[in-house]
């Protein structure tokens, strides 16, 4: 049977982030995947012009539509913008059985916020213990946990502060702060460092959710968190390498570069 994975997560219009992104990676990677739309957002390559969330009980029905008749391989998550859609969502991934990735969104790529702050202590409290891993970049940790990295031990102490809220394991994301793009992937026993050069291009919308959705399609293959993070990174890698200008702001990460 092809993999399934589900991606639990918000829409854009502009095609470069969020449910359209997860998609595009699950079909580049070969996976079957699914979808539970969890809000509809009104953006394009300059930012978010608005978003409206969907009601609680049109999540829940999503995901019980899909997970209860095709299954899950795997699951991953996106933006969750409110308090009670993340604790929906939480006790949805309680009851399932398969890998669960989460990536704690908070901004956009153009700094608009995407989750509300009374929601921070439910992603803390509900969300992240149900990951099997947690990928927050460097702004997420500081907006989950205080902790402002600088450095390469400032990746550990994120990755520790993270790990205490439950994840089996947590990826903190380097790449926004200077030199190599640099991410370190621990279960706070080993460690894996995943290193790449910085690429010269400003067209990187949508790494975010193409990195977790390609872990995701890893696991729901059968590899180990490492094995599946390794094979992410390859490709989230080519496909900010092969990004391209779309409108006038910032463009997409190309998630077909392989076909290209």
């Amino acid at each position: 049977m092809i993999p399934r994975v589900l991606t639990v997560a918000g829409s854009d219009s502009g095609g470069g982030a969020g449910i359209q992104a997860d998609l595009k990676t699950m079909l580049a990677l070969g996976v079957h995947g699914m979808s539970v739309i969890t809000a509809v957002t009104a953006q394009n390559s300059l930012g978010v012009r608005g978003a409206w969330e969907l009601p609680v009980e049109a999540v829940r029905a999503q995901y019980r539509a899909v997970v209860g008749d095709i299954g899950v391989g795997a699951v991953k998550t996106g933006m969750l913008s409110s308090a009670p859609l993340v604790e929906a969502v939480a006790e949805l991934l309680a009851a399932t059985d398969a890998p669960v990735v989460v990536d704690p969104v908070g901004v956009s790529k153009h700094g608009d916020p995407l989750l509300a702050a009374e929601a921070l202590d439910s992603v803390r409290t509900r969300l992240l213990p149900a990951a099997t891993v947690a990928t927050p970049n460097l702004d997420e940790v500081a907006q989950l946990t205080g902790v402002h990295v600088q450095d390469e031990d400032g990746m550990r102490r994120a990755a520790a502060a993270i790990l205490e809220f439950g994840p089996r394991w947590a990826l903190i994301k380097g790449g926004h702060y200077p030199g190599d793009a640099v991410d370190l992937l621990t279960d706070g026993t080993e460690e894996h460092w995943l290193r790449s050069p910085r690429l010269d291009n400003r067209h990187t919308h949508g790494t975010g959710c193409t990195l977790a959705s390609a872990l995701a399609c890893g696991l729901a293959r059968g590899l180990t968190v490492p094995e599946a993070t390794g094979a992410a990174k390859e490709y989230v890698t080519g496909a900010i390498r092969a990004g391209f200008a779309l409108g006038a702001g910032i463009g997409p990460v190309d998630h077909g570069w392989r076909f290209r």
